[in-house]
């Protein structure tokens, strides 16, 4: 078989799992990346993008079905960009992912004998998450759209006369001006549906348009629903352009009668283009404003702009194995970087004699400081400031504290800056436990660390998103 070009039809027997949720099959050693089919599947595909190394696929038909194949729960499947392996049993998905931290250490970070513990898989792999953000679009995105128009209002659109379309979902992906306007989603609770589709229900009673970055105007921007594992508290987050408190007072009191579940409605107000889910201006229209949860056997008060971990059973797996890699003493004092709202920092500070957070967001930082006094943890301290700058040109924090015996690190998914790598690895601490919802990255600063100071002693992958091709993995690091 000839190398293929783009636009052509092959049928390919797939070999393997690779990252980002695609597969992998080779054609004389010329290896095609195919999305929607599982290791195992014989299948027809269209190349989409063909390259001197390499193509990329996507499945026409199954010919032959992986054994690892399973029916998708969820309807949207395979156009909702929120989960990519819901097709996949979950033992597969986890030895996948296992795998996949092996493949990217070995290959990025160029490590060899590596002691990879078997993945710690979710009890929950459905409705597990603790928050949820969907999208307001004035155009649905359709499987096969109306032959007339694919851009006018579909026929389960039910809108007062006059008023304008709004859709409410999850965007697919690589398109940002149509969303897929769900009913129904299994990664977060039943209630968190009914908010869904209430919410909808009165945007589109309420003759408000949803929000145009192209002429900077509307209404209508993002709901956001956070929802404790442990309390059960319940925030609906309306995110609006304009702040319209009488319009607000109306949603949240029919929310509240509608999902009686709920205990706070917020209204974040974001006047900018940027088409994110945070603003400068909150209004509480319902409730205390915030949520707690209980993590790690400590309690988190949670507001609309706070992040917290969105897997709370996952994520105290993961503090736990952080704990255990750093096998604190009683004299120790450990370095949190990238401390965010403390949740790691208070996780050890039991074992630990003082424990030292830094971080760049200054809300952040005060969420850390008042989830610390709130717990009645006296030996966690958080300071402020670019990790960079306070490691190199800022470094007079320093004087105030012991020499760090261990440090954790749980940097954003681009990882470390070089320079970080740098005074991480100068701070000749006694251990290192790094955190990452990246491995790429991971591997990349654990390989600058271990070239002249330290060595990796071993890893340990955590599954905090089923269904999806996103990994978590912990590193611990010793001197050399």
């Amino acid at each position: 078989m000839s190398i293929p070009r783009k636009g052509d039809e092959v049928t390919l027997e797939i070999a393997a799992a690779a990252f980002e949720g695609k597969a992998v099959s080779r054609i004389e050693g010329y290896v095609v990346l195919v999305e929607g089919a599982v290791p195992g599947d014989v299948a027809l595909v269209r190349v989409v993008k063909a390259k001197k190394q390499y193509a990329e696929a996507r499945v026409l038909k199954i010919l032959k079905p992986s054994s690892l194949r399973t029916t998708p729960r969820c309807p949207s499947f395979g156009t909702c960009g929120g989960c990519k392996w819901q097709h996949v049993d979950y033992p597969a998905q986890l030895q996948f992912k296992q795998q996949q931290v092996r493949d990217i250490f070995e290959r990025i970070g160029g490590f060899s004998d590596l002691a990879v513990a078997p993945i710690i898989g979710a009890d929950d792999i459905y409705f597990y998450r603790n928050k949820m953000e969907f999208s307001f679009a004035d155009q649905e995105w359709l499987e096969e759209p109306p032959v007339a128009d694919s851009q006018m209002p579909t026929g389960n659109l039910k809108l007062e006369k006059g008023n304008p379309p709004v859709f409410l979902g999850l965007h697919v992906p690589r398109r940002y001006d149509k969303v897929l306007d769900i009913h129904e989603c299994y990664l977060q609770s039943e209630e968190s549906i009914s908010i869904l589709n209430f919410t909808r229900d009165f945007a589109r009673r309420s003759g408000f348009p949803v929000y145009s970055s192209s002429l900077n105007t509307g209404y209508y921007r993002f709901l956001v629903i956070r929802q404790s594992r442990r309390t059960g508290e319940l925030m609906v987050n309306l995110v609006t352009f304009e702040d319209r408190p009488d319009l607000m007072e109306a949603y949240a009191r029919e929310a509240v009668k509608t999902v009686p579940a709920i205990t706070t409605v917020v209204n974040t107000i974001n006047d900018r283009k940027a088409q994110i889910a945070f603003g400068e201006k909150e209004r509480v229209c319902h409730g205390p404003g915030i949520i707690h949860e209980q993590l790690s056997g400590n309690l988190f008060a949670v507001s609309a702009s706070s992040f917290f971990q969105t897997n709370t059973a996952q994520a105290e797996k993961l503090y736990s194995v952080a704990r255990e890699f750093a096998g604190l003493k009683s004299t120790d004092t450990v370095y949190d970087l990238y401390s965010g709202t403390g949740a790691i920092a208070m996780a050890v500070s039991k074992s630990a004699k003082q424990v030292i957070g830094i971080e760049s967001v200054e809300s952040a930082v005060n969420d850390a400081g008042r989830n610390a006094r709130e717990n009645g943890i006296e030996n966690c301290s958080f300071v402020l400031g670019d990790l960079k700058e306070r490691l190199t040109k800022e470094k007079e924090w320093m004087s105030s504290y012991p020499k760090a015996d261990v440090l954790i690190i749980d940097p954003p998914r681009s990882g470390m800056h070089p320079r970080v790598v740098e005074e991480v690895r100068d701070l000749g601490a006694s251990r290192i436990v790094y955190v990452s919802c990246n491995p790429a990255t991971q591997a990349r600063d654990c390989r600058a660390l271990c070239e002249e100071r330290y060595r990796l002693v071993k890893l340990q992958p955590v599954d905090m998103f089923p269904h999806t091709y996103h990994i978590e993995n912990v590193v611990l690091l010793e001197p050399a």
